[in-house]
């Protein structure tokens, strides 16, 4: 049993880009759990429908197309389809995403487009496809973006999704303004290190990484999934109806490590630590 009650969000149509693997299927099922309708999107048509397929069951329909958000043709097509098949769309979650860890200097232009646009052209074209209908619909509605901790502070390694996805904090907090006057809410998650399959192994890919990754989470621990979608559950509900330009982190601990200027005496032993206290002391 979960949180919340198991109407939390009965009714609502919600469409998730990304959503037949990793955190996008994790929300989806969490969501179907509480009474949602579902619609999913990724560009691989036999795993969605292998996800569509187990997701589904008694009172649970999952609708499904294949569609590239890098493509606003097939982002239309794709929403044409969500509304014929349910009537509406309530929810957007724009989880859809593409990383790898790489020296910036060894990228070509082809591999910072392939981050670029999945992430910010296809989160924006998305928003800007659902946007202008629940305006023209006279409806509102909720967009939750999947963004990352180093949206805010960068990272290297990582330097087109990182720009990328600061490009997606800023469109979600600059339609928090502009587009409230419609009854569009705007809400992020910056999650932290959880393991998915396929991404952590481009982002962690030897045992040592990803030992020296949990060493930076206060925690010490990686994320599970239903934490993640159990927030995301809250954010899209009408509970959070007041919430709206918010980013909510949930990593640990892991980005306020990092943030700290000495936050690397964690690794100071106490003998170290009677050492520099003996020498403060002599210092006097």
């Amino acid at each position: 049993m979960g949180p919340f009650a198991k109407d939390l969000l009965k009714g609502k149509v919600v469409l998730i880009t990304g959503g037949a693997t990793g955190l996008g299927r994790a929300m989806g099922e969490t969501f179907l759990e509480l009474g949602a309708h579902l619609a999913i999107a990724s560009r691989r048509e036999d795993v969605l429908k292998k996800a569509a397929q187990e997701m589904s069951g008694d009172e649970r329909n999952v609708f499904y197309q294949r569609c590239d958000v890098r493509d606003p043709a097939q982002i239309q097509e794709l929403v044409d389809a969500v509304e014929q098949h349910f009537g509406h769309i309530d929810i957007l979650v724009n989880n859809a995403a593409g990383n790898f860890i790489s020296p910036t200097e060894r990228l070509s232009p082809r591999a910072v487009d392939v981050v670029l646009n999945i992430v910010l052209h296809g989160t924006f074209y998305t928003t800007l496809e659902i946007g202008k209908r629940w305006i023209e619909q006279g409806r509102g509605g909720t967009m939750l973006n999947i963004v990352t901790t180093y949206a805010s502070t960068g990272s290297a390694f990582v330097v087109p999704s990182a720009a990328a996805k600061a490009g997606v904090l800023a469109l979600t907090r600059s339609l928090a303004v502009e587009w409230a006057r419609h009854g569009i809410r705007q809400v992020a998650i910056a999650p932290g290190p959880f393991p998915t399959e396929g991404a952590w192994s481009r982002l962690s890919p030897t045992p040592e990484l990803e030992e020296k990754m949990i060493d930076r989470i206060p925690l010490r621990r990686v994320g599970d999934k239903e934490e993640l979608a159990y927030l995301a559950a809250y954010l899209i509900s009408d509970y959070a109806a007041y919430m709206n330009g918010e980013v909510v982190t949930i990593d640990g601990g892991e980005w306020l490590q990092g943030a700290g200027q000495f936050n690397d005496l964690l690794e100071v032993t106490a003998q170290q630590w009677d050492l520099l206290a003996e020498m403060t002391r002599k210092g006097k």
